[in-house]
């Protein structure tokens, strides 16, 4: 492979002008700049990324980890990251934590080696759960920033970025107060994540400020089966007739199950769920759904990182949370 060293030689310059030459500098004629180009198009020439590294202490690389690569909404985030990554000249590495705290420490701490410049993560449902947050602060008191995304841990000084998982389920919530839905059910099967609690939150400061109105919860565990949960739910409940679904499937099995029992969405029942455009295309009538915005959050959170990469000013008192908006998308199992 032909070297820095090699061109300069036969252009008869020195290395210090290749280089510039190859990365525009004004100082470099365009003539010089010309032929370096030539030659070095000619030779196939790439820089050594290792050594740039090396000699700048930058690896111009973002760490990425997420906690499950199927989930719809994860894998959203992940392509506005990787998006806005490579317009700004970052290339990303994506770890899976698979909801474990011990992959999410191991994950860290490989990439922490010297392999990426900073880390976008959301937090792994063991990790919430056991309260964990000794490994992200040890992570960025090496010097290795983290933008957190969705999932967050409060205590953790960091950036982050997050929907408005509170305020998003209340509004949703009081749409089908205003349609006249009596008796409003949440289900939910994130009751361990911090979102999942949020949402739940949101729903019942909804429900109390209406005296008329009825409010149930369901909360399913990782082990049930989903759909026999909801059935037996709705069996044992048949007043219900409004829904809000905290995660992205159990909006879709409510619909699909109301209708096996007979009822018609939404003149009986009206649903309202978290799920991306594709998912709630999964029922007739498609579920009107919160919309996330999952690329902007991405595209959000590396503009965070790769800003406090660059600006090595930036200190403790500047982090910042960015709030991304909501949309409630009609899509047919709420009356508008």
């Amino acid at each position: 492979m032909v070297t820095l060293k090699q061109l300069a030689k036969e252009l008869n310059v020195s290395i210090s002008t290749v280089s510039k030459a190859l990365n525009n500098s004004e100082e470099i004629g365009v003539e010089t700049v010309k032929r370096v180009k030539e030659l070095a198009a000619l030779y196939n020439y790439k820089p050594n990324k290792v050594a740039l590294s090396l000699k700048q202490n930058k690896t111009k690389t973002i760490g990425v980890i997420i906690p499950d690569v199927l989930n719809h909404f994860l894998a959203k985030v992940l392509f506005g990251i990787e998006r806005e990554a490579t317009e700004q000249g970052y290339n990303i590495i994506t770890c899976i934590s698979n909801e474990s705290l011990e992959k999410e420490i191991s994950s860290l701490q490989l990439l922490a080696n010297g392999s990426v410049d900073g880390f976008i993560l959301a937090v792994a449902k063991e990790t919430q759960v056991k309260n964990e947050t000794a490994h992200f602060v040890k992570t960025i008191s090496q010097g290795l920033p983290i933008v957190m995304f969705d999932r967050v841990a409060n205590d953790v000084l960091c950036d982050k970025v997050i929907v408005d998982d509170f305020e998003a389920t209340y509004h949703a919530t009081k749409k089908l107060i205003v349609e006249n839905r009596r008796h409003i059910a949440f289900i939910s099967n994130i009751d361990d994540l911090s979102v999942g609690k949020l949402r739940e939150k949101g729903f019942l400061k909804a429900i109390n400020e209406e005296s008329k109105v009825k409010g149930s919860v369901l909360k399913i565990n990782r082990l049930d089966d989903g759909q026999q949960k909801i059935s037996e739910f709705l069996k044992g409940n048949r007043s219900i007739d409004g829904i809000i679904s905290a995660d992205n499937s159990s909006g879709i099995i409510a619909i699909n199950t109301a209708l096996s029992f007979g009822l018609k969405v939404p003149k009986d029942l009206s649903v309202i769920g978290y799920t991306s455009k594709s998912m709630s295309n999964h029922c007739i009538p498609r579920l009107t759904t919160i919309r996330q915005h999952a690329k902007d959050i991405g595209a959000c959170a590396a503009q965070l990182l790769i800003k406090r990469l660059q600006n090595k000013s930036l200190n403790d008192v500047d982090y910042s949370t960015k709030i991304i908006k909501t949309s409630l998308i009609h899509g047919g199992s709420t009356l508008s």
